[in-house]
């Protein structure tokens, strides 16, 4: 037994070896993927320890119809988060993963952010059917180009780059959205995360996308913060757990990449102080190069396009979000 385990066993009594920590996640390929990653990192770290993996369906797994982006408006917030936050309250679960950027960054009381892990590519692909040839930006779409997208966000930042692109709500999962691609002659792309990706096994080589249930002539494109910044948190594995519950705190500390950590800590301090949600058209990334913490955004909230960029301490993530959004506001 190592001294972490050790430790986390004397926490709770003789009897840990024969209690699970239960692992909460949602129940999709992309959710299963990562809490699996989580799992593992886990036994890994605690080979002694026993984890299991629970599905919880969540309000965004039951709305398949509803628009994103009127989410603020017409759908509660936490869509995807609310029931496992719930079972973490109950005691029905001591860890939550989730996709980071669709976590709200005010928690329920009594609940944290325990960890982040290394964050993965934080960029966004543009996955395409074909290459138009255009000249300028985003060559790939042709003139009038119809990009399916429920992202303000990502829609906002393809018009600022190709004020010409026309529109189309979308939902599903991966594979779904490909499909849908294929299937509709009248669309020309959509915008997906390099990281869902990437945790799915997909795969671009040479401009094509390959995986599992690609439709045949599906290409894809890696878009560089130039022209799209991701949303906050993108890419990056968060785990929820009770505050107080050193036990599982422990576990988390293991677990933590502080980098990756305080780099979505400024983002979301930032968008909670723009005031914004998940699917509000900013898009912001932080970086970070020894103690020093680059944070910039890009904001569709107000009635022209803002960009800013701020530097600060890697140790202050907060005090460097709401210092951007004060320039944002400016």
């Amino acid at each position: 037994m190592t001294g972490w385990e050790g430790r986390i066993w004397h926490m709770v009594g003789t009897d840990m070896p024969n209690r699970n920590i239960i692992i909460a996640t949602r129940g999709s390929a992309l959710a299963l993927a990562q809490a699996n990653h989580v799992f593992d990192e886990c036994r890994h770290l605690f080979p002694r320890l026993r984890f299991e993996i629970k599905i919880i369906k969540t309000t965004g797994d039951r709305i398949q119809s509803a628009s994103l982006a009127q989410a603020g408006k017409s759908l509660p917030k936490g869509l995807f988060t609310k029931e496992l936050e719930v079972a973490l309250l109950r005691n029905q679960a001591d860890l939550v993963v989730h996709s980071l950027k669709d976590v709200p960054t005010e928690l329920p009381g009594g609940l944290s952010i325990g960890a982040v892990l290394k964050r993965a590519d934080a960029r966004d692909v543009l996955v395409y059917k074909d290459h138009a040839g255009n000249k300028g930006a985003l060559p790939q779409l042709a003139s009038g180009g119809l990009v399916a997208t429920s992202s303000p966000r990502r829609l906002e930042q393809l018009r600022s780059a190709r004020p010409d692109l026309q529109a189309q709500e979308i939902r599903g999962n991966v594979v779904t959205r490909l499909e849908k691609l294929a299937e509709n002659n009248e669309m020309d792309a959509t915008v997906l995360a390099a990281a869902g990706l990437d945790r799915l096994n997909f795969t671009i080589k040479d401009d094509f996308l390959f995986g599992d249930a690609v439709p045949e002539g599906i290409r894809a494109e890696m878009l560089e913060p130039e022209v799209m910044l991701p949303c906050a948190g993108q890419a990056a594995i968060g785990i929820e757990v009770r505050t107080e519950d050193e036990r599982i705190g422990s576990i988390c500390s293991r677990l933590n990449h502080f980098n990756s950590h305080q780099a979505v800590g400024a983002e979301r301090a930032l968008l909670a102080a723009m005031g914004g949600g998940c699917s509000s058209p900013l898009g912001t990334l932080a970086t970070v190069e020894g103690e020093l913490m680059t944070l910039q955004a890009v904001s569709f909230l107000g009635n022209e396009v803002q960009k800013a960029v701020a530097k600060g301490d890697v140790r202050e993530p907060e005090a460097l979000g709401e210092e951007l959004a004060c320039q944002l506001r400016a």
